[in-house]
């Protein structure tokens, strides 16, 4: 497993509850560092049993916890999905030589 917010390399055989990374002290039982973290889907994870967490990158309980081969992504604020949108179709100049 590696940290979602670093990537440092977490080699233990259980990720404790309240463990954090040793380089940059993100929780590492958190749903960003989850297998089934999902953005966009029901609650953000792909198990239908678990129940909501509120803040994906704090620590938590969930018994469902999964640790992921590699960092999850972050979900993609409004305002930047807006300008990466904006950008996409944005016009472009028209060429004076026609």
């Amino acid at each position: 497993m590696q940290c979602y917010r670093c990537g440092t390399r977490f080699d233990g055989e259980r990720v404790p509850v309240r463990g954090v990374c040793s380089r940059c002290a993100a929780f590492l039982h958190s749903c960003r560092n989850c297998d089934f973290y999902a953005p966009g889907l029901a609650n953000d994870c792909r198990e239908p049993r678990a129940e909501r967490v509120a803040d994906k990158e704090q620590g938590n309980f969930c018994d469902w916890f999964r640790p992921a081969p590699t960092p999850r992504p972050a979900a993609t604020s409004a305002s930047g999905a807006r300008a990466a949108l904006d950008a996409l179709f944005a016009k472009k100049p028209e060429r004076e030589d026609r």
